[in-house]
């Protein structure tokens, strides 16, 4: 049976899934799993197609260090002992830069390119990179493909891409991005199935997580992004702040004396919802807690997703339809009434019991603007970039469901 390894590396763990490929180039899942706690609690942990425990195994913290040890742990274990010798390896890497509009097969050029953009994505270009870097070294014959956060909002016009800077910036790579794509292509691809009749209309998808963006679709095609030259734009994240005026970090650089490492660090690492409440990075724990601080942050972040809304709507020219993905997007039933109520001046409205059961569909049969819950998938994108490189150089034009 061939297959395709979809990988995700992050600073602390490393998520896989195995697809295998079946006729006329469907996919099926077959393998989901993890290493995490790399460097503190190292642990293994998978599920087959069906959801049936494959691993769950603990390491002592001197055995699985580092991203590269947690690869070659996680290889061997699909190697030898679930046997799964993969034709290609997909990736997701944040941030493609101006270079890249679509995925790439992987050689040492590309990585030295992509390398150039780790300070516009500190917290996971360097991570996406290791993974590609040990197969590269290891297995030099298995084709490799880089698949791109940026890739799918490549698509936008020049008056939206456009930061108001002089033009020599742009031209070297000063510009908005936009992030999350891989989400918003799965959502894009997926809609047609769901609601045909809006699928092709004004869409705004709200990919709600501890890195949270808004997209505005029209006719499947991304034509604006809260997200822009780097993932910090946009709306408030679990450590992350959102929008936010320059002038706050030349604030930080002159009068607090903060040197430019620190800085990012403290952009990445200590704000958003964190840095917000002063109590957690997790919307979940933010929502339980009594904490008057952690309140306003969950009221902000509330706050912000209904202004951008507001933004890409304005961009669309109108809206027919409002689409929550991603962890808190698909979960937190509170999270997306709050919301809901910020879109009423739209015509929005929630059902409440159907929003309750998590229903693909929570708004009221009566609502101006249908409101959607659909789950993302990036690593299904990924796959299928992957298989459809492989086979004819170009994506598929649709994502396939998963069984």
């Amino acid at each position: 049976m061939d297959t395709i390894l979809v990988i995700n590396a992050g600073s602390s763990s490393v998520k896989f899934q195995v697809y295998s490929i079946e006729g006329e180039g469907k996919l099926r899942r077959q393998i989901k799993g993890q290493m995490d706690g790399i460097g503190s609690r190292p642990r293994l942990r998978a599920t087959g197609a069906g959801g049936d425990p494959l691993a769950d195994r603990a390491y002592p913290i001197e055995a699985v260090p580092d991203l590269p040890t947690a690869m070659g742990v996680a290889g061997e274990w699909l190697r030898e002992e679930i046997q799964v010798t993969p034709i290609a390896v997909g990736h997701r890497v944040v941030h493609g830069g101006p270079d890249y509009d679509r995925p790439v097969l992987i050689d040492h050029g590309v990585v030295a390119r992509l390398e150039r953009f780790v300070t516009l994505a500190p917290l996971h270009q360097p991570h996406n990179l290791t993974p590609i870097r040990s197969v590269l070294t290891n297995y030099p014959g298995l084709p490799q493909v880089a698949c791109f956060d940026t890739a799918f909002h490549r698509t936008h016009d020049p008056v939206a891409d456009h930061y108001a800077i002089p033009h020599q910036l742009y031209a070297e790579g000063v510009r908005r991005y936009g992030f999350h794509g891989l989400s918003y292509e799965y959502i894009s691809r997926t809609l047609p199935s769901v609601a045909p009749d809006i699928a092709k209309g004004r869409v705004i998808v709200a990919h709600l997580g501890s890195g949270a963006s808004m997209c505005a679709l029209k006719d499947g095609r991304s034509v604006e992004s809260t997200m822009g030259f780097t993932a910090l734009d946009g709306v408030p994240m679990g450590t992350r702040p959102g929008q936010i005026d320059p002038g706050v970090v030349l604030y930080l650089l002159t009068e607090k004396g903060m040197p430019p490492a620190k800085v990012q660090d403290f952009l990445y690492r200590d704000c958003g919802l964190k840095g917000l409440s002063g109590v957690s990075n997790d919307m979940r724990e933010l929502q339980e807690s009594t904490d008057p601080k952690a309140k306003l942050a969950v009221d902000h972040f509330v706050y912000r997703v209904g202004v951008n809304a507001g933004m890409l709507a304005a961009a669309l020219q109108g809206l027919d339809a409002f689409v929550f993905t991603a962890g808190i997007g698909e979960n937190s039933a509170s999270i997306r009434a709050r919301v809901v109520e910020q879109l009423g001046w739209f015509g929005a409205r929630l059902d409440a019991a159907e929003n309750a059961r998590h229903a693909q569909k929570i708004s009221q049969a009566g609502s101006a603007v249908p409101v959607y819950v659909i789950p993302t998938d990036e690593e299904l994108m990924i796959a299928q970039h992957t298989l459809a490189l492989l086979m004819n150089g170009h994506s598929h034009n649709r994502a396939e469901k998963v069984s």
